[in-house]
């Protein structure tokens, strides 16, 4: 007896919101991006697909574009009465299709898997694994041993109106990939328990949004400008944050990079950042479009 399931796939809309929280609360085989949004505000933006049986939400896939040109897998969870792998396999095939009508430009498809499940679906849809992303953390409790790098900068906590120049220096400080849209950013600031930025000579240079955790903190972004870099900067604001929260009584900061990224990982031990051996791989798909006429 056969126990195909039969759906249909379509665009989410809002009346899908109240099903769309049930998958996502309820259901075993979910993954959720590491986000400042939560995936359900990402409804109204595309493609976030579902498959439906019935009016009955089977499964959904999200991964809209932010930036343009990158689109990391935000959402995707599948109902305990379908197949994972089945629900995996239309949805991405949906997603490819959507692309390739919007206006035929490359798009980075990246996921980072929390479960093994996950990486076994990415797997066999030809993901492939770039780098692993890597946990390091500070005792704050434990005094700093480096002084303060003397340089002729000013650090202040960031504002509003400093928006437009931090987003420049994200932009120029990270590849596609790792960069945050405006919108982001300004996400992450209103989490944020500290963020600051630098100044050389009235330019913002350099900036770092820190959040909150359980008994801690988290350094979230650190960047500084391309031209910049190398000269210290990096390392007095990783001063300044974990002086600050030293001072507030904060017990611990953590913060996470790239495995291959050499110059932020020296950085932190630099500091006396440490390793806890927790890692998350990082996949990626370049889709491309044959040009039409």
């Amino acid at each position: 007896m056969s126990t195909a399931i039969d759906f249909i796939v379509r665009q989410a809309v809002p009346g899908d919101r109240s099903q769309l929280a049930e998958l996502v609360h309820f259901e075993a085989n979910v993954h959720r991006h590491l986000d400042w949004r939560p995936p359900l505000d990402w409804l109204g933006e595309s493609p976030f697909l579902v498959a439906e049986k019935g009016g009955v939400l089977l499964a959904t896939l999200a991964c809209p574009q932010d930036p343009q040109g990158i689109a990391w897998v935000r959402l995707f969870a599948a109902s305990s009465v379908l197949p994972v792998s089945r629900a995996w396999a239309a949805l991405w095939e949906a997603v490819q299709g959507w692309f390739a009508t919007q206006d035929g430009k490359p798009v980075t498809i990246a996921a980072i898997p929390l479960q093994s499940w996950f990486e076994t679906e990415l797997q066999k849809t030809a993901f492939v694994r770039e780098t692993r992303v890597v946990m390091l953390t500070r005792d704050c409790r434990v005094p700093l041993s480096a002084s303060r790098v003397n340089l002729d900068v000013t650090i202040r906590p960031m504002l509003l109106e400093d928006f437009s120049a931090v987003s420049l220096v994200d932009c120029a400080a990270f590849v596609p990939l790792w960069q945050n849209s405006h919108c982001c950013l300004q996400m992450a600031y209103g989490q944020a328990v500290y963020a600051s930025v630098m100044e050389l000579h009235g330019r913002i240079i350099a900036y770092q949004i820190s959040t909150g955790t359980s008994g801690g903190a988290h350094l979230a972004r650190l960047a500084v400008v391309p031209e910049q870099q190398g000269h210290g900067y990096g390392q007095a604001l990783v001063y300044d944050l974990l002086r600050e929260f030293h001072q507030r009584g904060v017990r611990f900061v953590s913060v996470n990079t790239q495995e291959n990224n050499e110059s932020s990982l020296a950085v932190y031990r630099k500091m006396g950042f440490q390793p806890t051996g927790e890692a998350m791989p990082v996949y990626v798909r370049d889709l491309s479009f044959p040009v039409s006429g």
